[in-house]
């Protein structure tokens, strides 16, 4: 059986679509079709069954999974073998939710780019959990651990956020002093029911019930507070990339929570994604520090 074939035969029942599989492959969907006809030819057996949603394994494409994967791990073995001496290179993807992947990653992929020339970076920003086992990403930053799949999972830092918001609204708006204060304050959180995780459930942190702007993007929810909207939670690593925010009663709202690198568990035989896990895990922890130290050191605080 050709490896080129189950190389394909996996992009299809990753994506769920011949498309998405030519996007991922660099090759047309018609040429993925032939392909994958060709392999069914081969087996004897069909391996897809197209409805609606897109291509799902029946169950002798459900059975080839397994040793598909296993022939996908020694490819990557033997590669890695020939060029064991030459650093790291190719491609490497990180899936990540928008506030690590706009505030964090760009940093860190700079560096690691610097130290190996070879290396070529790319970054999935998603509002939801990044799907390794359809290698959406060769591995993925997380803000809570799965607790489900064939998954390495490595805590990865803390990092902490406050309440805040931009001067020109703290100024022109009574002063806060007080937890009770906020109530008269707009609020800037996630939509309620796009929150794909329960750890970004901020707002009830302020004991505010609701907010007057809301966004599934932590990105979008720092504009709407640089342009003097409202008050809300954000990131302390986010703050030095917004002149004017500051943070405000840090010492009443005061939250913690953790990143987590999640690695697909077939991985762990690949020395070169355990060396990149490695540095990427890493620099993630020193780009935390060293950004919120920015926080600590400037006084960006108010009340």
């Amino acid at each position: 059986m050709d490896w080129d074939d189950l190389r394909i035969f996996l992009a299809v029942a990753r994506t769920e679509s011949l498309s998405g599989a030519g996007r991922r492959l660099g090759m047309d969907a018609s040429t993925v079709g032939r392909r994958i006809a060709r392999l069914e030819q081969a087996v004897g057996a069909a391996l897809f069954a197209k409805t609606p949603q897109g291509y799902a394994l029946t169950a002798e494409g459900a059975r080839l999974i397994a040793p598909a994967e296993a022939a996908e791990q020694a490819a990557i073995a033997a590669s890695e073998a020939t060029r064991r001496d030459a650093g790291l290179t190719g491609q490497l993807r990180i899936g990540a939710p928008d506030g690590c992947a706009n505030y964090l990653l760009p940093q860190v992929a700079r560096d690691l780019c610097r130290q190996h020339p070879g290396l070529e970076i790319q970054i999935v920003a998603l509002p939801r959990v990044v799907n390794l086992t359809k290698r959406e990403a060769d591995m993925a930053v997380a803000v809570s651990p799965p607790d489900t799949g064939r998954l390495v999972v490595q805590r990865l830092t803390d990092y902490r956020l406050h309440l805040a918001g931009h001067s020109d609204y703290l100024d022109s708006h009574p002063a806060i002093t007080d937890l009770a204060d906020l109530k008269g304050h707009r609020m800037i959180s996630y939509i309620p029911d796009m929150i794909f995780d329960r750890e970004l459930d901020y707002l009830s942190e302020t004991g505010v019930e609701s907010a007057a702007i809301t966004s599934n993007s932590v990105s979008v929810q720092m504009q709407a507070i640089r342009a003097g909207s409202g008050l809300g939670i954000v990131h302390d690593f986010a703050i030095p990339f917004a002149p004017g925010v500051r943070r405000v009663l840090p010492d009443r709202i005061a939250l913690t929570r953790a990143f987590w690198l999640i690695r697909h568990a077939d991985d762990r035989a690949s020395r070169r994604l355990t060396l990149l896990a490695e540095l990427l895990a890493q620099a993630i922890r020193a780009e935390v520090a060293r950004l919120e130290a920015q926080v600590s050191a400037s006084g960006h605080s108010v009340a």
